[in-house]
């Protein structure tokens, strides 16, 4: 069974979502079904099937949920930055290519948001990044094209 790495925070993040549809949605949802039913005819029910597919949309996340915590691994934070980039640090670098500083967490699948800079260790910026040491220069693969960056530190 392959871990799936977790900040403490990501952790319980995925938990408490989990704990909300399975103790608010799930509820709501098995309610609307009843609602929908209690209006007679089910084969001519738009409200009813739409509530029946939302059900569905919930279970399935739940069971997603489940199975990503039953491989759950959590990393524990580091106390000072490392000298190589690993997973739970936060990078800064600088592209080479359009001289713009970003910064990136790495973190694991579950937890990514890339529009607030976190980003997953099996993305191509961080499998290029991981090992690496500040002032070490990175070429990327992206979808958008070839990218080099150079490594300016590393926070945790």
């Amino acid at each position: 069974m392959d871990k799936i790495p977790f900040t403490p925070e990501g952790l319980e993040k995925i938990k408490k979502e989990l704990e909300h549809l399975i103790k608010v949605e799930r509820r709501k949802v098995i309610k609307a079904i009843e609602e929908a039913r209690a209006h007679g005819d089910l084969s001519e029910n738009a409200e009813y099937e739409a509530a029946k597919e939302k059900q569905a949309h919930i279970e399935g996340r739940i069971q997603e949920l489940s199975g990503v915590l039953a491989k759950a691994e959590v990393i524990p934070p580091l106390k000072t930055p490392p000298e190589r980039v690993q997973f739970g640090v936060k990078v800064r670098l600088l592209n080479l290519d359009t001289d713009e500083e970003v910064v990136y967490k790495l973190v694991g699948p579950y937890e990514a948001d890339p529009a607030s800079g976190s980003i997953s260790i099996n993305s191509p910026i961080a499998r290029a990044l991981i090992g690496k040491e500040i002032g070490e220069e990175v070429k990327v693969r992206t979808p958008s094209g070839e990218k080099t960056f150079e490594i300016l530190d590393i926070e945790v």
